[in-house]
């Protein structure tokens, strides 16, 4: 990993990836974003078949992007790389092949809560609050704040947060379905390694597809889902061997009916 504040380790089939930057609410800053999205090339290469997020300390899941890091940026250098780089990084992590948990230790307010809705299972601790407060600082929730949370928690609760500044509690974000489980402060960790291990009781593949299937039909990747199940149908079809002995040997080749 190129920044330490952004930790990963696999263990035991399990990814364990924790934003390291508690003093600063752990709040996301350009390098930081690089790294996010090289630790998710990372767990894809790995032998993980499960991801858990969580932040450094109790008070901060994330306090989304770091206001000193953007606010440095002309306007041009803000749409170009602040914005596209964060995309990038945040679409790679809800993408990851493998099922992700986000462990809400902390407050997940702006980005920290469009960087919860990348994952599949949200567990939030008692204390938590969870809100998008960004138009508060004249800008947009820009890390897919309008879409991808939209997708998953539904437009309407979307307005009530990023356009009337509504912040909810744990237990309020359960019943308005943002969180998918509200654990006693402290034992997010924990709840988060028993969900963990139902995952590692499946089917590895079955999984993997399933996932792909769900954020297709969700919008979240249709495109290459479509051409990802194709490709491995292809794959591991008699006519790929054929055609590639066919291709060694320089000779036409014989394609089954």
């Amino acid at each position: 990993m190129s920044d330490a504040r952004i930790e990963l380790r696999v263990e035991e089939r399990i990814a364990y990836l924790t934003i390291c930057r508690a003093e600063k609410l752990n709040a996301i800053d350009e390098d930081m974003v690089d790294a996010l999205l090289q630790a998710c090339r990372a767990i894809e290469r790995s032998d993980a078949r499960i991801a858990i997020l969580t932040g450094e300390g109790a008070k901060s899941f994330c306090a989304g992007g770091d206001i000193e890091a953007w606010s440095r940026l002309d306007a041009g250098t803000f749409s170009r790389r602040w914005l596209r780089d964060g995309h990038d990084a945040f679409d790679a992590l809800a993408r990851l092949i493998v099922p992700l948990i986000a462990v809400l230790n902390g407050h997940a307010l702006g980005g920290g809560l469009e960087l919860a809705a990348c994952a599949d299972l949200r567990i939030a601790e008692a204390h938590v609050k969870i809100g998008l407060p960004e138009a508060g600082l004249g800008i947009i929730p820009g890390w897919s704040g309008t879409q991808r949370a939209s997708r998953r928690f539904g437009a309407g609760l979307v307005r009530r947060m990023a356009l009337f500044g509504e912040v909810f509690s744990a237990e309020e974000a359960l019943a308005l379905g943002l969180v998918d489980r509200v654990v006693t402060t402290g034992e997010g960790a924990a709840a988060a390694q028993i969900a963990a291990a139902r995952v590692l009781q499946r089917s590895a593949r079955a999984t993997e597809l399933t996932k792909m299937l769900i954020n297709a039909a969700e919008g979240e990747e249709s495109e290459r889902v479509v051409e990802a199940l194709a490709g491995a149908v292809a794959a591991s079809s008699d006519d790929l061997t054929e055609g590639l002995a066919a291709y060694r040997q320089k000779r036409p080749a014989r394609f089954g009916q």
